[in-house]
């Protein structure tokens, strides 16, 4: 079985200047790529939509979906091909689960990968060769039912498909850029409400590993310190509760079956200062979650 991904992508200058994050996710592709998969599937905070839909393209590319950044950011390509049929099966799977506010998902043959899939997909496989499709994220249903929807998607890791949910695990664009300031990507001191709000994430990410039970964590905007200043709107942080959702696997899993999920967090990084690019891996490869946060 295949593990699933939740990757913080930062910002699209992480193309140009990728600093330990992009290292790491080097390292993480060389083991991916040791047993590659046959389809990789893309939840990124970047397409959301009021429904969920689903990427139906024959041949993937690169959409430089942001403004003002150098022009050599704009000549970055990535080529995928599409997958079709594993379109049909995402469609198919979530459907048949039948989940209050994500019952349908339509079908888009136009759309391409914005930079939430191909940015972190260029270091796990550079050559494109890879199969990719996209599902879109609907933001406005709680990090509860994003579970059901990343459990409905677990039987694909058995299918060989690497379910990768993308966003950031903080993201307040107003800190990066508000303040009139330029902040410098990699090597700033994380802000104190970022360390806050990570620390708490990862405790309650061992009481669910160890319990099963989420409900704490699906409940961060209310307990987490910080939540609303971490992220200020939730779509980065929503593809995380899907690739745990994956991890977890269907619920009709025999009692107990979330025991055996374990997660390696493969970043720990705070870009600009306030963005947390801690990325984890569900289910096998990297350094254990426990790891200290970089200060």
């Amino acid at each position: 079985m295949l593990p699933s991904l939740y990757l913080s992508h930062g910002s699209p200058m992480l193309a140009l200047d990728p600093g330990p994050t992009g290292a790491a996710f080097d390292a993480l592709g060389d083991q991916l790529r040791r047993s590659p998969p046959c389809a990789v599937l893309v939840i990124s905070a970047h397409w959301i939509y009021s429904t969920l839909a689903v990427s139906t393209r024959e041949r993937q590319e690169a959409w430089h979906d942001f403004g003002g950044f150098p022009r050599e950011l704009y000549a970055l390509r990535y080529d995928a091909p599409g997958a079709p049929a594993l379109a049909a099966r995402v469609k198919e799977l979530v459907e048949a689960a039948a989940i209050p506010g994500a019952a349908f998902v339509a079908e888009d043959e136009d759309r391409p990968l914005d930079h939430g899939a191909w940015l972190p997909l260029r270091h796990l496989f550079p050559a494109a060769d890879v199969p990719v499709v996209q599902l879109a994220l609907n933001p406005y249903l709680p990090p509860a039912t994003q579970i059901e929807i990343g459990r409905a998607l677990a039987p694909l890791r058995d299918e060989g498909v690497l379910v990768i949910g993308s966003g950031s695990f903080t993201h307040n664009l107003q800190d990066v850029f508000g303040s009139g300031g330029h902040r410098t990507q990699h090597g700033p001191a994380p802000e104190p409400y970022v360390e806050a709000f990570r620390g708490w994430m990862l405790e309650a990410l061992d009481e669910t590993l160890a319990t099963g039970d989420t409900a704490r964590l699906a409940d961060y905007r209310a307990q987490a310190p910080y939540a609303r200043r971490a992220h200020p709107t939730d779509e980065h942080l929503l593809p995380f509760y899907v690739a745990l959702g994956a991890a977890l696997g269907p619920r009709d899993a025999s009692a107990g079956a979330s025991a055996h999920v374990q997660a390696a967090r493969v970043a720990d990084e705070v870009t600009y200062g306030v963005l947390a690019m801690d990325s984890f891996v569900f289910d096998g490869l990297g350094t254990p979650q426990r790891q200290p946060a970089a200060a």
